[in-house]
């Protein structure tokens, strides 16, 4: 496992239709490694590697490249950049962070509201409900200097560092690099598969899943196997019931989310060789949300599918956290089941 490779991937910036240094990242990964890799007109790039068992099925890993973000909307006469919110934010998460704008160049700035500092407050400035509509960002130059680099559809991405805390990583776009992190590394530690195998790195999850409706539609898979994060909600102020899953219990295996029911006997295969691999894992029943999975299902006639995620703390956050030793037990579980 590689530090390294997976803080690159989660420092580089990809909002959704924005993918291509994530994607670039993803192809130097794969030299050597699989027999062909094209990229479909809507961007998700599509990995080979034929199967070796005599009658192979055909199956499509997915994970998704973007991470949520912002386009530049308007910028105004004194300087500030407005935006226009790409994935789903809290504005509670969004407030006092470091961000980059990514035009002509990359510009650094400041996000924030127009809140008032606390020594000036009122009862009902205190009371004011933030919105993402109030964001703007402060990039320390003049409008004029400003619009000579920036134009309106410009990238505006989170800018922190990943790093170690203990037994744990966090960073900014954890959800969903961790999975694209997850399916390299598989495909490196299986060096081979029983079957057909169809590494999907797919585009525009975060805004309705689009690149996996596309992509699974192209590759039409027998199985579909979606990578991607869950919540760990087990923080202080949370019962244990509606923790959804725990950092250091393991990979997560999704029982059903908000966009799909995983197939019963897929599940049950996954327990299986958890319990023979002496893999941990977790069960992971998600009452809102959706992965790339719920999209694949639904494709032509219909597709088996399941999700494997990795739990993940302050998800849709520039601190997002993950536990090392659960995001090798992904990479264990998934290499050996690519093995057969």
């Amino acid at each position: 496992m590689s530090f390294e490779l997976l803080k690159e991937l989660t420092e580089a910036p990809g909002i959704p239709g924005r993918e291509e240094q994530i994607r670039a990242i993803v192809e130097r990964e794969l030299k050597g490694i699989v027999e062909a890799v094209r990229v479909d007109a809507m961007g998700n790039l599509i990995a080979f590697r034929p199967g070796q068992a005599r009658k192979p099925r055909k199956v499509m890993y997915s994970a998704h490249m973007d991470e949520i973000g912002f386009i530049v909307r308007f910028i105004d006469d004194n300087g500030f950049i407005r935006l226009n919110p790409v994935g789903g934010h809290d504005p509670r998460n969004c407030l006092i962070q470091q961000v980059q704008v990514h035009g002509k160049e990359v510009l650094d700035g400041v996000m924030t509201t127009s809140t008032k500092p606390v020594h000036v407050q009122t009862e009902d400035d205190r009371k004011k409900a933030l919105a993402v509509d109030d964001l703007f960002i402060d990039a320390g130059l003049s409008a004029k200097e400003i619009r000579k680099i920036v134009t309106p559809g410009d990238m505006v991405t989170l800018k922190r560092e990943t790093t170690r805390i203990g037994k744990r990583v966090s960073g900014k776009s954890m959800d969903n690099r961790t999975a694209v992190y997850s399916l390299i590394q598989s495909l490196k530690k299986s060096g081979a598969n029983r079957d057909d195998t169809y590494a999907v790195f797919t585009v525009q999850e975060e805004v309705g899943l689009r690149g996996a409706q596309t992509s699974g539609y192209g590759v039409a898979p027998d199985i579909a196997i979606a990578l991607d994060t869950t919540l760990a909600l087990d923080t202080p102020g949370i019962e244990a019931r509606d923790q959804i899953t725990q950092l250091g219990k393991g990979v997560g295996l999704t029982v059903m989310d908000g966009s799909v029911i995983s197939d019963h006997a897929l599940l049950k295969e996954f327990e299986a060789l958890a319990g023979k691999k002496k893999i941990q894992f977790q069960h992971n029943i998600l009452p809102r949300g959706g992965t790339d999975a719920g999209a694949i299902q639904r494709v032509r006639e219909g597709v088996k599918v399941i999700t494997i995620s990795l739990p993940t703390r302050y998800i849709h956050s520039s601190i997002e956290m993950i536990d090392w030793n659960d995001l090798a037990a992904k990479i264990d579980l998934l290499s050996a089941y690519m093995k057969g």
